[in-house]
C-alpha cells in the first residue's frame, strides 16, 4: 500500500491532479467551516484516490484514507473513507466507525461527512476562484505536525528551560 509520508510528497501528488475540484471543495468548506481544518483538508484530498493507483490499477477510498493517515491523522482519513463510501452511507457509516474511546462524536462525524459530501457536490457546479494549491501548504503542514506522535518531552512545561537564576528544576535536574 502506498503511503504519503511528507507534505512535500503530498503536494507533488496533488500537483499531478487533473482538475481543481478538490481546491473548490476545500474553499467552500473553508468558508462554511473556518475552524475545522481537518474537514477542509478532507475536501482538498477527496479525489486523492485517483492519484494513488495500486499496482493492479485499482483505486479505492480505503487506500486513499490509509495512505494519508500517517501524515494527517485519523480524523482526516476517516472523513475521506466515509465521504467516499458508495450508496450514501454517511451517517450510518460514521456512527459505526466512531468507536468508543476514539474521541469521535458519532453525530458530529456524521454531520461532517454530510457537509463534506455536500461541498464536494456543490464544488462540481461552483464557478469560484479557489486560489492555488500552494495556499494549502501551511495548513497541510500544521495538521501534519499535530498528527505526529510526540515522544517524551525533556521539559514539557517550559521547552526553553528555567529562567536564569531560577531555582526551578529543569527536566528533573536540580
Amino acid at each position: 500500500m502506498p503511503y504519503v509520508t511528507s507534505v512535500l510528497e503530498l503536494m507533488e501528488l496533488l500537483h499531478g491532479g487533473p482538475d481543481d475540484r478538490g481546491l473548490r471543495t476545500a474553499a467552500l468548506l473553508r468558508r462554511s467551516h473556518p475552524f475545522d481544518k481537518e474537514l477542509q483538508l478532507a475536501g482538498l484530498l477527496h479525489d486523492i484516490g485517483q492519484l494513488l493507483r495500486l499496482s493492479d490499477g485499482t483505486v479505492t477510498v480505503g487506500v486513499a484514507a490509509e495512505a494519508i493517515r500517517p501524515l494527517l491523522g485519523e480524523r482526516v482519513a476517516r472523513l475521506l473513507r466515509l465521504s467516499g463510501t458508495p450508496g450514501g452511507e454517511g451517517a450510518t457509516g460514521a456512527r459505526h466507525d466512531a468507536e468508543p474511546g476514539s474521541g469521535a462524536d458519532p453525530d458530529a462525524e456524521a454531520e461532517a461527512v454530510a457537509t463534506l459530501r455536500h461541498a464536494r457536490d456543490s464544488a462540481a457546479a461552483a464557478d469560484l476562484d479557489a486560489g492555488v494549491l500552494e495556499d494549502w501548504r501551511p495548513l497541510l503542514a500544521l495538521v501534519a505536525a499535530g498528527a505526529r506522535p510526540v515522544g517524551p518531552a525533556r521539559n514539557a512545561l517550559d521547552p526553553l528551560g528555567a529562567p536564569r537564576g531560577s531555582r526551578r528544576p529543569v527536566g528533573g535536574r536540580p
